[in-house]
Protein backbone atom coordinates (compact mmCIF):
# COMPACT_ATOMS: atom_id res chain seq x y z
CA UNK A 1 0.00 0.00 0.00
CA UNK A 2 0.96 3.68 -1.04
CA UNK A 3 2.69 5.10 2.04
CA UNK A 4 1.05 8.52 3.01
CA UNK A 5 3.92 11.35 3.06
CA UNK A 6 2.30 13.42 5.74
CA UNK A 7 0.59 13.26 9.25
CA UNK A 8 -2.56 14.67 7.31
CA UNK A 9 -2.66 12.51 4.59
CA UNK A 10 -2.62 9.46 6.65
CA UNK A 11 -5.31 10.86 8.31
CA UNK A 12 -7.27 11.72 4.96
CA UNK A 13 -6.22 8.18 4.61
CA UNK A 14 -7.57 6.81 7.58
CA UNK A 15 -10.67 8.57 7.63
CA UNK A 16 -11.70 8.27 4.41
CA UNK A 17 -11.55 4.61 5.53
CA UNK A 18 -13.73 4.52 7.83
CA UNK A 19 -16.24 6.40 6.33
CA UNK A 20 -16.59 3.88 3.24
CA UNK A 21 -16.24 0.82 6.10
CA UNK A 22 -19.48 3.02 7.60
CA UNK A 23 -20.97 3.32 4.21
CA UNK A 24 -20.63 -0.21 3.93
CA UNK A 25 -22.53 -1.19 7.14
CA UNK A 26 -25.42 0.95 6.89
CA UNK A 27 -25.64 -0.28 3.12
CA UNK A 28 -25.63 -3.89 4.39
CA UNK A 29 -28.28 -3.27 7.04
CA UNK A 30 -30.29 -1.26 4.85
CA UNK A 31 -30.34 -3.83 1.99
CA UNK A 32 -31.09 -7.13 4.54
CA UNK A 33 -33.78 -4.93 5.88
CA UNK A 34 -35.46 -4.19 2.23
CA UNK A 35 -34.83 -7.69 1.53
CA UNK A 36 -36.53 -9.04 4.16
CA UNK A 37 -39.27 -7.15 3.63
CA UNK A 38 -39.86 -8.08 -0.43
CA UNK A 39 -42.19 -11.46 -0.57
CA UNK A 40 -40.32 -14.40 -1.52
CA UNK A 41 -42.94 -15.72 -3.45
CA UNK A 42 -43.96 -12.53 -5.06
CA UNK A 43 -43.15 -11.82 -8.59
CA UNK A 44 -39.95 -12.26 -10.54
CA UNK A 45 -39.59 -8.28 -10.21
CA UNK A 46 -39.63 -8.71 -6.30
CA UNK A 47 -37.46 -11.81 -6.24
CA UNK A 48 -34.55 -9.98 -7.94
CA UNK A 49 -34.59 -7.17 -5.60
CA UNK A 50 -34.67 -9.59 -2.92
CA UNK A 51 -31.63 -11.26 -4.06
CA UNK A 52 -29.67 -8.10 -4.73
CA UNK A 53 -30.60 -6.52 -1.66
CA UNK A 54 -29.17 -9.82 0.34
CA UNK A 55 -26.02 -9.94 -2.53
CA UNK A 56 -25.65 -6.12 -1.70
CA UNK A 57 -25.72 -6.44 1.81
CA UNK A 58 -23.19 -9.39 2.13
CA UNK A 59 -20.89 -7.66 -0.70
CA UNK A 60 -20.79 -4.67 1.74
CA UNK A 61 -20.48 -6.71 4.72
CA UNK A 62 -17.30 -8.37 3.35
CA UNK A 63 -15.92 -4.73 2.22
CA UNK A 64 -16.37 -3.18 6.02
CA UNK A 65 -14.45 -6.18 7.22
CA UNK A 66 -11.68 -5.54 4.53
CA UNK A 67 -11.29 -1.83 5.50
CA UNK A 68 -11.37 -2.74 9.25
CA UNK A 69 -8.84 -5.25 9.14
CA UNK A 70 -5.34 -3.50 10.53
CA UNK A 71 -3.27 -5.97 8.75
CA UNK A 72 -1.14 -4.33 5.97
CA UNK A 73 -3.10 -5.54 2.75
CA UNK A 74 -1.71 -4.98 -0.74
CA UNK A 75 -3.63 -1.89 -2.54
CA UNK A 76 -4.88 -3.76 -5.81
CA UNK A 77 -6.87 -5.74 -3.88
CA UNK A 78 -8.23 -3.35 -1.59
CA UNK A 79 -8.75 -1.50 -4.83
CA UNK A 80 -10.73 -4.67 -6.88
CA UNK A 81 -13.34 -4.77 -3.29
CA UNK A 82 -13.86 -1.53 -3.36
CA UNK A 83 -14.79 -1.85 -7.52
CA UNK A 84 -16.94 -4.49 -6.93
CA UNK A 85 -18.31 -3.23 -3.84
CA UNK A 86 -19.29 0.35 -5.75
CA UNK A 87 -20.78 -2.13 -8.68
CA UNK A 88 -23.35 -4.05 -6.88
CA UNK A 89 -24.46 -1.02 -4.39
CA UNK A 90 -24.93 1.25 -7.80
CA UNK A 91 -26.74 -2.35 -9.23
CA UNK A 92 -29.26 -2.33 -5.75
CA UNK A 93 -29.83 1.11 -5.91
CA UNK A 94 -30.95 1.31 -9.83
CA UNK A 95 -33.37 -2.14 -8.48
CA UNK A 96 -34.64 -0.20 -5.69
CA UNK A 97 -35.57 2.78 -7.40
CA UNK A 98 -38.26 0.75 -9.45
CA UNK A 99 -39.81 -0.54 -6.03
CA UNK A 100 -42.18 0.93 -4.20
CA UNK A 101 -40.89 1.78 -0.54
CA UNK A 102 -37.54 1.27 -1.54
CA UNK A 103 -36.15 4.60 -1.21
CA UNK A 104 -34.64 5.23 1.13
CA UNK A 105 -32.70 1.95 1.04
CA UNK A 106 -31.75 3.24 -2.49
CA UNK A 107 -30.03 6.55 -0.97
CA UNK A 108 -28.10 4.45 1.69
CA UNK A 109 -26.60 2.29 -1.82
CA UNK A 110 -25.83 5.51 -3.56
CA UNK A 111 -24.15 6.68 -0.44
CA UNK A 112 -21.77 4.18 0.00
CA UNK A 113 -20.94 4.46 -3.97
CA UNK A 114 -20.30 7.64 -3.55
CA UNK A 115 -17.88 6.76 -0.23
CA UNK A 116 -16.29 3.46 -2.07
CA UNK A 117 -15.49 6.37 -5.06
CA UNK A 118 -14.30 8.72 -2.43
CA UNK A 119 -11.77 6.28 -1.05
CA UNK A 120 -10.96 5.08 -4.48
CA UNK A 121 -9.59 8.50 -5.50
CA UNK A 122 -7.14 8.56 -2.44
CA UNK A 123 -5.36 5.54 -3.49
CA UNK A 124 -4.82 6.49 -6.80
Amino acid sequence: MTTPTSQAQLYRFLEDRFTCAQACTECARACAVRASLVDPDGTERQERVRRLGIMCAEVCDATCRVLSEENHQDEEGIRVRLEWCRSVCLESAKAFDEYPGAESAAATCRACVDACSDFLEILR
